[in-house]
């Protein structure tokens, strides 16, 4: 089981590489598009950084959070996206510096909850290591939206664990949001790291389950590639279906990955 330290460690890790994608790039390219929505690299490292502040806030001014979550609920579609788009005024540079600076204030913070206290977030309240691990998850994703933009080759690394963790624990929660019911049927899930290391979920003795490439999985989990483009499979008929909704991050999931060999007949 991973510690606070080893999760903020793989955090700093995960936001640097993706800062060093993005420090030397001439302001121009802060306007490159990198999703299929129309976000630019400006509009995904807003969405990282409001989202460390908003972290922050909970953190350090519960009260001031709970007035958020108020304002949230009265537009729980588009509030986080119009506080990301207030955020992506800033200009690049200075978005830049601001976002580190906030790494650094999170990171801090988080270190400093007591044992055994958990911090108020916009669904259930997280430990210090759950809210880590989602920071991980979601520069994880946008980074791999940005580099994929810019054309960098995106290396697998074991953070991606990370992401999975979070797909498998959200199992649930994606039934949810697809207006279904959970069948209550347990899945063994069996991923490969980059290094050949196994990382598994569930009980040994499933009916059910699922295997391949742990990169694969976070990319799928992310809804960052269509099931038909991603080294995972599905032993069962639940884990079948679970694999066509898994989401590893909060709100509805949105429409679905383009296949890559359709990617160029949408141009």
């Amino acid at each position: 089981m991973s510690t606070l330290d080893d999760v903020l460690s793989d955090l700093t890790a995960e936001s640097v590489q993706l800062d060093q994608w993005v420090a030397g790039l001439a302001e121009p390219a802060w306007s490159t598009v990198t999703t299929p929505e129309g976000w630019t690299v400006t509009d995904q490292i807003a969405h990282l950084h409001w989202t460390d502040m908003a972290s922050l806030t909970a953190l350090q001014e519960p009260e001031v959070f709970a007035d958020m979550l108020r304002t949230a609920a009265s537009d729980p579609t588009g509030f986080v996206d119009a506080q990301s788009a207030e955020t992506a005024l800033i200009p690049p540079g200075d978005l830049l510096m601001v976002w580190r600076e906030g790494r650094v204030e999170l990171d801090a913070a988080l270190r400093d909850v007591p044992d055994g206290e958990k911090v108020p977030w916009f669904g259930p309240p997280m430990s210090p290591a759950s809210m880590a691990t989602a920071r991980i998850m979601e520069t994880w994703a946008h980074g791999h939206d940005i580099g994929e933009a810019l054309g960098i080759t995106i290396p697998t690394t074991s953070r991606a664990r990370h992401v999975c963790h979070i797909g498998v624990r959200a199992r649930g929660y994606a039934y949810l949001v697809h207006g279904e019911t959970d069948p209550g049927v347990d899945v063994r899930v069996e991923l490969t790291g980059p290094d050949g290391d196994l990382w598994t979920w569930g009980p040994t003795d499933a009916d059910e389950r699922v295997t391949g490439s742990g990169h694969d999985f976070a990319l799928l989990a992310t809804r960052r590639r269509h099931l038909d483009d991603v080294d995972v499979v599905a032993h069962g008929e639940h884990a079948a279906h679970w694999l066509s909704i898994v989401q590893a991050f909060a709100g509805m999931p949105g429409a679905d990955p383009v296949r890559l060999a359709d990617r160029g007949s949408d141009a």
